[in-house]
C-alpha cells in the first residue's frame, strides 16, 4: 500500500485541474477516474463549454472568471496546445429577459467591455439570428468557447509529467477518514493519503452524505446540426450565443470544428436517480426542442442533423458551485455540482481546490460556495440562474 499527500477521486474538469496543480507543487497525488479522462458518461464532454466574464448568474463570479481566463492561457503555455477560442458572446432575450439584465450589472459593476445592442443591430451585425423587434442583447468580445475533452486531457499529461499517477478504469468504493489520513478503497487497491479532494460530478453524493439531500441530476441534450448557410455559422460571422425566450432558452456555438454549428436548449432535462443511469439516448424529442429554438430566431441554423449527445447536470437548489472541507472530517475536500455552469472555472478552481486539499486559504473568493448554506431554506426569490445555467 502506497501513501499519497493528496487522493483526487474523479478525473473530469475539476480534478484533472486539481491533480495537475498539485503535482506541480511538487505534492505525491494519485488520480483516480472509474473510467478514463475525456469521458462521454458525465459532463465534461461535447467538444465546447462557454467560457464568459459578463456572469448574469451573480455579479461576484467575476473575479473568479478574471482569474479562469488568465489560467487557461497558462495551460495553453504550457501545453503548446489551443484550449480557449474568443469569438465574443452574444446574450440577448425579450424584453425584462433575466439574463440580459443579469450579465449588464455584472458588466457595468466590474467594469467589463459590452456593447448593449437592439435587436435590429443583432441582426444586422450577425445575420445567422433572426431576433423579433422589442428584443436586446449583451455582446461581450471576450467571450468565446473551451475545448474541453482537449483541456482535461492536458491537465491529467502535464500532472503525469510532474509524477502524479493515475488509475483508470478504477471505481472508488468507500472513502474512510482515520488516525493518519484518509483511507480510499477502490475496486483494486486500497490506497492512503493525507487528504483527499472528491471531484467525482454527478456521483459525489455517493461519497458526501452531507451533501446527498440537495443534489438533483438532469439530463440534457446537444445537438449538432448542418445550417442551410454554413457561410453565417462561422467563428468570425457567429458568437457563442444565448437566447433566453419568455418560453424556453437556448445556447449554442459557431462552427469551428466542421462538425456544424452545436445548440441545446437549457429548458431544465428530465431527472435522473444516479448518474449510472446517463445514457446517450437523444432522440426526435429532444431534436424537436431544439428545431422550434432554431425556427424561431435562426432559421438558417434549421439543417440537417449531424449528431446528438447527452450529459448530465448536477444541481444544487440555488444553482451555485459547493465547494469546502467536509464539515465530517476537514481532510475531506468536496467540489464540483456546478450546476451546468461550472466547467469555464475549472482552471482556476483547480487551484482553490489544491489549496483546501494542503491546508492553504485559496486566493479566489469561494465564499458564495459554502457547504453550510443548505442548512438554511432557499430564499422565495433568488437570482435569475433560478431558471438555470448554461455551459
Amino acid at each position: 500500500m502506497r501513501a499519497f499527500d493528496v487522493a483526487v477521486v474523479g478525473l473530469g474538469a475539476m480534478g484533472s485541474a486539481t491533480l495537475f496543480n498539485l503535482a506541480r507543487r511538487g505534492r505525491r497525488v494519485i488520480g483516480l477516474e472509474q473510467f478514463a479522462p475525456g469521458h462521454d458518461k458525465g459532463s465534461s464532454h461535447g467538444e465546447s463549454r462557454a467560457i464568459r466574464l459578463s456572469y448574469f448568474e451573480h455579479p461576484s463570479y467575476v473575479p473568479l472568471a478574471r482569474r479562469a481566463y488568465e489560467k487557461w492561457r497558462e495551460l495553453e503555455e504550457l501545453s503548446g496546445t489551443s484550449i480557449l477560442t474568443e469569438t465574443g458572446i452574444l446574450e440577448a432575450g425579450w424584453r425584462g429577459s433575466d439574463v440580459v439584465k443579469g450579465s449588464v450589472e455584472a458588466s457595468r459593476l466590474h467594469g467589463l467591455e459590452h456593447e448593449l445592442l437592439d435587436a435590429a443591430e443583432i441582426n444586422r451585425r450577425f445575420p445567422a439570428f433572426r431576433l423579433p423587434s422589442g428584443w436586446t442583447g449583451l455582446f461581450q468580445p471576450q467571450g468565446g468557447f473551451l475545448r474541453p475533452e482537449r483541456a482535461i486531457l492536458e491537465f491529467v499529461r502535464l500532472a503525469e509529467a510532474h509524477g502524479a499517477e493515475i488509475r483508470n478504469a478504477t471505481k472508488v468504493v468507500d472513502i474512510e477518514p482515520f488516525s493518519a489520513g484518509i483511507r480510499i478503497r477502490t475496486d483494486r487497491e486500497v490506497i492512503e493519503a493525507g487528504s483527499v479532494v472528491v471531484t467525482a460530478g454527478g456521483w459525489i453524493g455517493d461519497f458526501a452524505p452531507e451533501l446527498r439531500p440537495h443534489l438533483r441530476l438532469t439530463r440534457q441534450v446537444l445537438g449538432w446540426f448542418s445550417p442551410l448557410d454554413p457561410a453565417l455559422f462561422t467563428p468570425e460571422r457567429c458568437p457563442v450565443f444565448i437566447l433566453d425566450s419568455e418560453d424556453d432558452a437556448c445556447y449554442g456555438f459557431p462552427d469551428f470544428a466542421g462538425t456544424g454549428l452545436k445548440a441545446a436548449s437549457h429548458r431544465e432535462g428530465a431527472t435522473l436517480r444516479s448518474a449510472d443511469d446517463l445514457v446517450q439516448d437523444g432522440g426526435p424529442g429532444d431534436e424537436e426542442q431544439i428545431r422550434r429554438m432554431f425556427s424561431r430566431f435562426m432559421p438558417d441554423a434549421n439543417g440537417p442533423l449531424r449528431m446528438m449527445r447527452t450529459c448530465l447536470y448536477t444541481r444544487t437548489p440555488d444553482e451555485d458551485f459547493a465547494i469546502g472541507r467536509s464539515r465530517s472530517d476537514e481532510r475531506i475536500v468536496l467540489a464540483s455540482p456546478c450546476s451546468g455552469h461550472g466547467f469555464k472555472f475549472a482552471s482556476v478552481l483547480g487551484e482553490v481546490l489544491a489549496d483546501l486539499a494542503v491546508g492553504t486559504a485559496p486566493a479566489s473568493n469561494i465564499e458564495r460556495f459554502r457547504l453550510d448554506r443548505f442548512d438554511v431554506p432557499t430564499p422565495a426569490i433568488h437570482q435569475a440562474h433560478q431558471k438555470g445555467a448554461f455551459s
